[in-house]
């Protein structure tokens, strides 16, 4: 299904994105009272970014989501606007070793371009083997690299936020990527630090820029904070002023206004969006038309997110089969609904789905009025992981000696967070 044939609920055909932006603006409601006095941008504000022979334009990037960012989320925010769309997690190990689950992961879909993927590794030799491997055998277009998870079971061992606190195992790990890559552009991801007593991210960005990456994105929290209160802007701006590749701003990108404001208060390059997607593709559609000037349309009505989700659900059944697919869509039916009036009760029936007959029942229940316009108040509604702040687990000794680029002891699975 394209972003742009959504059939209305009421039988009026519902108009492009570039039709219904010329035929009204947004109304106020939909604009956050955070984003009430912030522009489109102006012709040429903010170009394209180069990685390489790669060309971002809008400079947005879909953030990589172990779960989540699969083939069809893919596909699927594409059909809404241009950008760069990176996958899902993949570790390197295994994916060096040639296992056959990692190897599903790391497909993308047949006529995907540009192919980005996302990879975690701790250990240099086996990250430039799964780079290698990646390069040799014409997977990818673009790599990215991820030293920001957060959670205890990746730095526990040393892995994702923890990694950057070693500043000459980090360099290990970047090197080895960029160097297997040849002329496929390698970036990384990162947080601000462990928490604030250890803030690593101006290095962790020098460090990217000596090793030859193309850019860095910063997420503008430490792995303490999670995903807790305000991302903290002012260090993406400070990173910026450190560096001479292009900086990408990730954390808070909930409306479109959010990518504008970010970038002028920055001076950053291009923005990450996350959390703010999830449930929501059509942001990418907002964000084409604000970077291009224009206002965007009014967020879509029930009945049209209905139709988003089932065809989000057909192509995750085609790429996974039905049971597996299934399973999966179940958080993305809470994201899709989170924030509707009355929705409640519909998300624990949508929990319960096995197939998409079921599936496409449950949503013409009838239980919210397919005309129910979006509800203003769900623009902002936290979706995706939301905890509060933690204790970084750390190896025991860890940071006694983190001048060194001895790796960690067990190449440890990736688990979705960063």
């Amino acid at each position: 299904m394209r972003a742009d044939a959504w059939t209305c609920p009421r039988s009026v055909a519902f108009p492009t994105p570039r039709a219904r932006a010329r035929s009204r603006p947004v109304q106020e409601v939909y604009k956050s009272e955070i984003n009430r006095d912030v522009p489109p941008a102006r012709p040429r504000e903010f170009p394209e970014v180069r990685l390489g022979k790669l060309r971002v334009s809008p400079p947005v990037i879909l953030a990589p989501m172990a779960g989540v960012t699969n083939w069809p989320f893919r596909q699927l925010c594409k059909r809404f606007g241009a950008g760069l769309y990176v996958s899902e997690m993949i570790t390197a190990r295994p994916l060096a070793e040639g296992r056959e689950k990692t190897l599903k992961l790391a497909d993308f879909g047949p006529d995907e371009s540009p192919r980005s993927l996302q990879l975690y590794g701790v250990d240099p030799y086996y990250v430039g083997i799964a780079v290698k491997r990646l390069v040799d055998e014409g997977r990818i277009d673009h790599l990215d690299m991820n030293f920001g998870c957060p959670v205890p079971k990746v730095t526990r061992k040393g892995g994702g936020s923890a990694i950057p606190a070693k500043p000459l195992l980090l360099a290990s790990i970047v090197r080895a990527a960029v160097k297997n890559a040849g002329d496929v552009p390698v970036t990384i991801k990162f947080r601000m630090g462990i928490d604030d007593s250890l803030l690593t991210y101006m290095d962790a960005g020098r460090i990217a820029q000596e090793e030859g990456c193309a850019a860095v994105s910063l997420h503008a929290r430490t792995a303490a904070d999670l995903y807790d209160g305000e991302a903290r802007w002012e260090a993406i701006a400070e990173l910026k002023q450190a560096v001479r590749i292009p900086v990408f701003g990730n954390g808070d990108i909930w409306e479109a206004w959010d990518a504008l404001r970010m970038m002028r208060s920055t001076g950053c390059d291009g923005v990450v969006v996350g959390r703010g997607c999830l449930g929501r593709p059509w942001l990418f559609r907002d964000l084409a038309e604000v970077f291009a000037g224009r206002e965007p349309p009014d967020p879509p009505c029930f009945g049209e997110v209905v139709e988003v989700m089932l065809g989000h659900a057909r192509d995750l059944v085609a790429w996974l089969g039905e049971p597996h697919a299934m399973r999966m869509f179940r958080k993305h039916s809470s994201w899709y609904t989170k924030g509707f009036r009355g929705s409640a009760p519909l998300r624990a029936r949508l929990m319960q789905v096995s197939s998409l007959a079921e599936l496409e029942d449950v949503l013409r229940s009838g239980e919210i009025d397919p005309a129910h316009p979006f509800p203003p108040e769900a623009m902002r509604v936290p979706r995706g992981k939301t905890a509060g702040r933690q204790k970084v687990t750390l190896p025991d000794g860890f940071l006694e000696n983190r001048l060194t680029d001895a790796t960690p002891p067990v190449e440890v699975p990736y688990v979705e967070g960063g």
